[in-house]
């Protein structure tokens, strides 16, 4: 368990990375990191899963991934944030498609590299 919500990153993607640094700056997350500087076993985590998809570690030390990490970190932060929350709640199985996508070609996208390939 963490005293503090934790939001782990792929620190390797470029993509990941940019994103993670908005979300620090937006969602005021107490602990934004990359999984390869963090020790994933004290937080419930393993490599693996963190190359799969982003984490949140909550400060019961629930864990969730992908786009549930995202609902979790936008609910966290509440206010404005809290309504996009709901909305991709109520809509998880199109926010699902939709965070495998961007996943998937996360290359592509502004900030991808050729390690977020992988």
């Amino acid at each position: 368990m963490s005293a503090r919500p934790v939001l782990v990153f792929d620190g390797d993607c470029g993509f990941c990375t940019t994103s993670a640094g908005l979300a620090d700056r937006w969602l005021r997350i107490p602990t934004v990191a990359p999984w390869q500087r963090l020790d994933l076993e004290a937080l419930g985590l393993d490599e693996q899963r963190c190359a799969e998809a982003l984490q949140w570690v909550g400060v019961d030390g629930e864990v969730l991934s992908a786009e549930r990490a995202v609902i979790a970190a936008l609910r966290h932060r509440g206010g404005p944030f809290i309504v996009p929350a709901l909305v991709l709640a109520a809509v998880r199985p199109l926010a699902g498609v939709a965070y495998r996508f961007i996943a998937r070609n996360r290359h592509r996208l502004p900030g991808g590299t050729p390690a977020c390939r992988l």
